[in-house]
């Protein structure tokens, strides 16, 4: 997801109506990041009725721990806000234990990915495939793509081993390769 474009003195303004309490400042916070930040929730959270619920816990969570949050620079608050959704998507997975990490979902052929491009599939078309995606493979994959982190970042966030998150990443990639192979041989025009 793109990140707003905000001048660096109203992001700061905005931040501090928000420690301030000021309402119209919360509403337009969720006018401007809401979408993005559903979007982060969306990748880790398949099912739509519970990624209601972690979007509306986390954006308590970010309401209620402004004041906590400093700013350094442009694209700090959503920085922040985006990691906020992210531990609590997290939070979320570790107490309805369905990051079953170590369990084997099902054995997938070691497959290249090289050849495949997705430039041509539409964003929400790929956003359905990772949400297919089983959670534990799903977790790994979007802390590591999306969230930058480290193997060993993985494995101590999630409370699996190092090379446990690297299996679960390889994995996840061989799955979406598959959609992504069926996808392209579905929708590319036959000569």
């Amino acid at each position: 997801m793109p990140y707003v474009t905000f001048n660096e003195n109203e992001e700061q303004r905005l931040v501090r109506r928000l420690q301030e309490g000021d309402e119209s400042a919360a509403r337009e916070f969720y006018a401007l990041y809401a979408n993005s930040l559903a979007g982060v929730c969306s990748r880790y959270i398949a099912d739509e009725d519970d990624m209601k619920d972690v979007f509306q816990n986390a954006f308590l969570q970010i309401f209620s721990h402004i004041g906590d949050f400093e700013y350094r620079k442009e694209g700090s608050l959503e920085a922040w806000a985006t990691k906020v959704m992210v531990n609590e998507s997290l939070r979320f997975l570790k107490t309805r234990k369905q990051h079953e990490l170590l369990k084997p979902y099902f054995d997938v052929a070691d497959e290249g990915t090289d050849d495949l491009s997705i430039s041509d599939i539409p964003p929400d078309v790929i956003q359905q495939m990772l949400s297919r995606l089983p959670t534990g493979y799903r977790t790994v994959l979007n802390l590591y793509v999306f969230e930058g982190k480290s193997h060993q970042e993985i494995a101590s966030l999630l409370g699996i081993k190092k090379d446990s998150s690297a299996s679960q990443l390889h994995k996840a990639k061989q799955i979406l390769a598959k959609m992504l192979r069926k996808y392209n041989d579905n929708n590319t025009p036959r000569r």
